[in-house]
């Protein structure tokens, strides 16, 4: 690809809180500099209410590339894109199906169906979105191509010793989909600390206290100081009820620590034999799989080693690859 080809990324209105989107595609932009052209168009207003969605397409519009990537969120601004010309990533489909009735409706149409129609090609992060987006959408299954998110050069291997007394979890998350009201009873009782990354609700808080959890909250983190959590925990527990990717499975292998996640979807997919798959809806399965780690030296040990080989397709410089093929085939 010339590099005189420039690729204009959109991007959601940058808002406190939601960020992942914006740090993938920066991970895959450093990788592609002298690539290609880079021309990130961050929206003006919040995708909220129909007169700021207008004014988002018309945004859009005035502000097409040569080849524009929809970077995900924003869905139906691909309707104001060239179709021929557009890319739309995206990242899951649950978290679509949170809502009933009319707004489920307008949710399924205007951030699936018309966009997934409305460009040449989609991508997304894993295979089981990838199925979960064909049961929903009539679509060429070609147009829909799998690359998965990349880790963070950031994200080294950090070896440390195990502590055996009193292990430190990390638990990055506090959404609905995150589980924690089915992992604080799983490790209710056991001598550990827990800490969490994300805003407690007052009913998490509770919970917690409840069953007598020493625990940590911290939010807002920086990505170094986030990092610093890894290398700091002996366990990384991830046993959320559904993901587009799960992200923190990658970033504990990538350091080095033994990962706890769900034996669902993309989870699965992405953990494979690199993670501890329990059932998320159970949880006693859920404290077995803690305390096996725990406990057994060798499988523990086994599962780092693993992660460590399982991170290297998550790389940087391999997605970044993936992506620039993408670009490349739409100029063809």
């Amino acid at each position: 690809m010339a590099q005189t080809t420039t690729v204009t990324f959109f991007f959601r209105k940058p808002r406190e809180g939601a960020y992942s989107i914006e740090i993938l595609f920066n991970t895959v932009q450093q990788q592609l500099k002298g690539k290609i052209g880079i021309n990130n168009q961050y929206m003006t207003c919040q995708s909220s209410g129909f007169k700021n969605r207008l004014l988002l397409l018309k945004e859009a519009a005035k502000k097409k590339g040569e080849i524009n990537h929809v970077t995900g969120d924003i869905n139906f601004i691909t309707l104001a894109l060239p179709k021929n010309k557009s890319i739309l990533t995206i990242h899951d489909i649950e978290s679509l199906e949170r809502q009933g009735g009319l707004a489920a409706k307008l949710l399924y149409y205007f951030w699936l169906v018309l966009p997934a129609k409305a460009v040449a090609k989609i991508t997304v992060v894993s295979e089981h979105t990838k199925s979960q987006l064909l049961k929903k959408v009539i679509v060429d299954p070609e147009k829909v191509i799998v690359i998965p998110n990349p880790v963070s050069e950031i994200y080294q291997y950090t070896p440390k010793p195990f502590r055996n007394e009193k292990p430190h979890l990390l638990q990055v998350g506090t959404k609905y989909n995150k589980n924690l009201e089915k992992l604080i009873p799983a490790i209710a009782g056991l001598d550990c600390q827990l800490t969490i990354i994300g805003k407690l609700s007052d009913a998490q808080i509770q919970l917690l206290r409840l069953h007598k959890i020493e625990y940590v909250n911290k939010a807002g983190l920086s990505n170094e100081a986030l990092l610093l959590e890894y290398i700091q925990a002996d366990i990384i527990t991830f046993v959320s009820t559904f993901e587009g990717f799960g992200m923190p499975i990658i970033e504990a292998n990538a350091v080095g620590r033994a990962v706890v996640t769900s034996n669902t979807g993309a989870m699965a997919e992405v953990g494979a034999e690199a993670a501890m798959l329990v059932d998320p809806e159970n949880v006693a399965d859920i404290r077995r799989g803690i305390l096996e780690i725990i406990e057994n030296n060798e499988l523990r040990e086994r599962l780092v080693k693993n992660g460590i080989a399982n991170v290297k397709k998550y790389r940087p410089e391999i997605v970044a690859a993936r992506y620039l093929e993408l670009y490349e085939s739409m100029l063809s």
